[in-house]
């Protein structure tokens, strides 16, 4: 659904964070961070409702953006 792409500039690091949905109706809150071309680190939250996973991402963009990440790309999904 939402993708939103962080990095840091002369530093080399990504923080990516993004919601989506599963069948069940729950959505999910991936953040993912780490240097570019290696593994990231990965953390998952579920929600019951599309507003507090919006709340999370926005609260996790946020905290990025205090600590020097740059958004380079956000973009959203659209269901066919």
């Amino acid at each position: 659904m939402l993708n939103l792409i962080l990095h840091t500039p002369n530093a080399g690091r990504f923080y990516r964070v993004e919601i989506s949905d599963n069948l069940f109706g729950e959505y999910t809150v991936l953040r993912e961070w780490g240097l570019h071309g290696c593994a990231g680190s990965q953390c998952l939250r579920w929600f019951s409702n599309l507003r507090d996973a919006v709340t999370a991402a926005e609260s996790a963009r946020r905290r990025a953006q205090k600590r020097g990440y740059l958004l380079i790309e956000a973009g959203a999904a659209h269901a066919a």
